[in-house]
């Protein structure tokens, strides 16, 4: 049987990594699991037929309990919030929020334990595959956060109004603190009010759809 290079092998799982979401341990998303947190950062390539073109599916979910929070949300390239085809209503706490369709999506992901929180921001699109009608989902990890530190308990009740204002701050391995990619700075400030929001039910950064239909 013929090895895969070690250089294969990180390729192949960064790709995984940037296309499914935050590469978590087997016991954190137990404890998400066992504290009701389901997020499903998933990115899929889905063909509307009646329109007759591929786009992508991603669905902001997530939310907190005093302890943990995990949370995505889905921006366009430029960081500007995009419209949901549709909410998504449930009895269940921590879970689905909306459902986005676009033929770029940028998703924002964070997981917080206690203060600390680790950020990953990925670049969707398709790519067109030479003598395939069907394109390909290509993925981008366009900024990498860990071990980041929350200044203060933003799921207390008395920091309610601070979420929505303040990020995890971020260094690199050299103790430098690590700039935020600007034009996402806004979504990363909403996904860090999600990721302490606890019960959540509601989407932080996609918004209704305009008036008189989707945009793309």
């Amino acid at each position: 049987m013929k090895a895969v290079p070690a250089k294969q092998k990180l390729e192949t799982a960064s790709l995984s990594h940037a296309l499914h979401g935050l590469a978590l341990p087997a016991s954190v998303l137990k404890a998400l699991q066992k504290r009701g947190i389901y997020c499903t950062p998933g990115v899929s390539l889905e063909h509307q037929h009646l329109a007759k073109r591929y786009v992508l599916r991603g669905v902001e979910s997530g939310g907190a309990v005093s302890d943990m929070g995990r949370a995505c949300a889905f921006v366009s390239p430029h960081g500007e919030p995009l419209p949901w085809l549709q909410s998504l209503d449930s009895i269940a706490l921590n879970g689905r929020h909306a459902i986005f369709l676009a033929e770029t999506l940028v998703r924002v992901e964070m997981l917080r334990t206690v203060r600390t929180c680790e950020l990953a921001i990925t670049l969707h699109t398709l790519s067109n595959v030479p003598s395939r009608n069907r394109p390909e989902v290509a993925s981008t990890l366009l900024f990498r956060g860990r071990d980041g530190v929350l200044p203060i308990d933003l799921w207390k009740g008395e920091h309610r109004a601070l979420r929505g204002k303040l990020t995890p701050i971020f260094y690199d391995r050299a103790g430098e603190v690590l700039a935020l990619p600007q034009r996402f700075e806004e979504a990363i400030r909403k996904v860090t009010a999600a990721v302490c929001c606890v019960g959540c039910k509601h989407a932080h950064v996609g918004m209704p759809p305009v008036a008189g239909g989707l945009r793309p």
